[in-house]
């Protein structure tokens, strides 16, 4: 159908949507101009608060080769995982563990971590390097509500998902899944209760 055979209001109709779709491309275009020029990201996802070992650890992942396959803070290359938000995903002590032997962590073959690999050098480095580095990743921390998060946002309380879960999750699901949450406040009170020993 060309459009010299449609009506008045078909070629206005058929006129609206063009333009929408033309301006919407533009504000598109505008967008991802103004984003890539941005120091910092539009929608930020990660938190970061380094303690002063995880600033060393930071120096340590940029400076001794970590950022030749791996990413973090937008220092580094997609070769290997990216490794924001990784602190919300892994403990400190898994972090460690991996990075002083990969494959007995991982329970299994690892692609360039471990003896005779590309990154076996990790593991050769003095241990309190490693640990500071281990710092750095456990401190890289996603928001909640994040994709790289588990929890939901506002601090772990959602009144949506609540009911959601009451409406439609089988009961089966209670026993078989925990709920992070609680996980989450258990840890917390663990913490508040190990400051206040030492």
């Amino acid at each position: 159908m060309a459009i010299g055979n449609m009506k008045f209001g078909e070629k206005l109709l058929f006129g609206g949507f063009a333009l929408i779709g033309i301006l919407a491309l533009i504000s598109f275009l505008i967008m991802e101009v103004v984003r890539s020029r941005m120091e910092k990201p539009m929608f930020p996802v990660l938190q970061y608060d380094f303690s002063a070992e995880g600033l060393r650890g930071s120096e340590l992942f940029r400076t001794s080769g970590c950022t030749i396959c791996h990413r973090a803070m937008r220092n580094g290359t997609n070769m290997g995982l990216v490794l924001d938000g990784i602190g919300s995903r892994r403990t400190l002590e898994y972090l460690e563990n991996f990075l002083k032997n990969p494959e007995a962590t991982y329970a299994g073959a690892t692609m360039d971590h471990g003896p005779s690999k590309g990154a076996a050098f990790v593991a050769k480095m003095p241990a309190a390097d490693l640990h500071a580095i281990a710092v750095f990743l456990s401190e890289l921390r996603a928001k909640p509500g994040s994709n790289a998060s588990r929890l939901p946002p506002g601090g772990g309380e959602s009144g949506f998902i609540d009911s959601m879960v009451r409406m439609w999750a089988p009961d089966s699901w209670k026993s078989e899944y925990k709920d992070l949450r609680e996980e989450m406040k258990s840890n917390a009170k663990g913490d508040r209760n190990d400051s206040g020993a030492e």
